[in-house]
């Protein structure tokens, strides 16, 4: 999506190609604004969508998972511990400020975010790593 859709988001760089590094098009919550909130104001299930996807990135040995999305997700994922690292500047598209970037999947990144959303442990289940080709 990426390469065929917002082109303009790689500011003249090579799409992502690699088996250990996936796209995801689009993640989105619909929660209640009263919804219990972890650190940097957060809501607990938008912590636990972001350990879910780090647990099925380390099943299946991703390195990085690489994201179109907005300047307002950006930060969210910054304040989450998940920070997004930038492959191009910020264009407008349509009433958005949009980029892609990818976000690490690592220990290091599931602990983080699993301490800023107060989670004890696996949100699917423990992952079992995976040998890739």
């Amino acid at each position: 999506m990426l390469r065929d859709t917002f082109p303009m988001l790689l500011d003249g760089k090579r799409a992502p190609e690699h088996p250990r590094i996936w796209e995801s098009s689009r993640f989105a919550l619909d929660i209640a604004s009263s919804a219990l909130k972890g650190a940097g104001g957060i809501a607990i299930p938008t912590y636990e969508l972001f350990a879910a996807m780090i647990e099925l990135g380390l099943s299946h040995q991703l390195s990085h998972i690489v994201t179109v999305t907005d300047l307002r997700m950006e930060r969210i994922l910054r304040r989450s511990g998940w920070p997004l690292e930038r492959i191009g500047e910020p264009h407008t598209i349509g009433a958005t400020r949009a980029l892609a970037g990818y976000l690490e999947v690592s220990e290091k990144m599931l602990q983080a975010v699993r301490q800023n959303g107060g989670i004890a442990g696996p949100v699917l289940w423990a992952p079992v790593l995976r040998r890739v080709a």
